[in-house]
């Protein structure tokens, strides 16, 4: 497990150490927004080696997820590098998110930047419900190329601030 999938797996179980390590060079606001999800955490469960399809499995009563964490010091993922692995698993993700409709969420962060560094995304999928459907509204959607392969721009993503802000309302 990367110290990136621990870091954000703490966050979404409301870790209060880890958030107040993480946010400790952020604005009043960031801090405020983050430690919403204390009085509301997820258990979060490490999915890698048993899905397959994700890296986290975020659970509570109200909403549940699974997140794909993807690290880089680029602020552009392209889905068909690496063969076409990335882009081949992300379907497989949608695939059985469209079937089982459970929210699909990839979490992006970037190296190097100082505050937030952070972003969410989701994508294009049909029948989500209740609070999730609420989630994947607000959510920006992963962009496709013109040959239909996943793009993630870090700069087109939510702030991770701003994610634990909607799922603790």
């Amino acid at each position: 497990m990367s110290i990136y999938e621990r870091e954000l797996r703490e966050i979404l179980a409301g870790n209060e150490e880890v958030i107040k390590k993480i946010t400790k060079n952020f604005g009043d606001k960031e801090k405020e927004k983050y430690m919403k999800i204390i009085e509301n955490p997820f258990i979060t469960v490490r999915a890698a080696g048993s899905l397959g399809i994700a890296d986290i499995v975020a659970i509570r009563g109200d909403l549940s997820f699974i997140v794909e964490i993807k690290v880089r010091k680029e602020k552009d993922i392209l889905f068909s590098h690496e063969g076409g692995r990335m882009q081949r698993k992300a379907e497989e993700m949608h695939s059985k998110c469209l079937k089982s409709k459970i929210l699909p969420v990839f979490a992006f962060r970037i190296k190097g930047v100082k505050g937030e560094s952070w972003r969410i995304f989701t994508m294009e999928i049909d029948g989500i419900e209740g609070k999730s459907k609420e989630l994947y509204d607000a959510i920006p959607k992963l962009e496709k190329s013109r040959g239909g392969n996943y793009i993630m721009r870090w700069d087109n993503g939510m702030k991770l601030s701003d994610f634990i802000e909607l799922v603790s309302c």
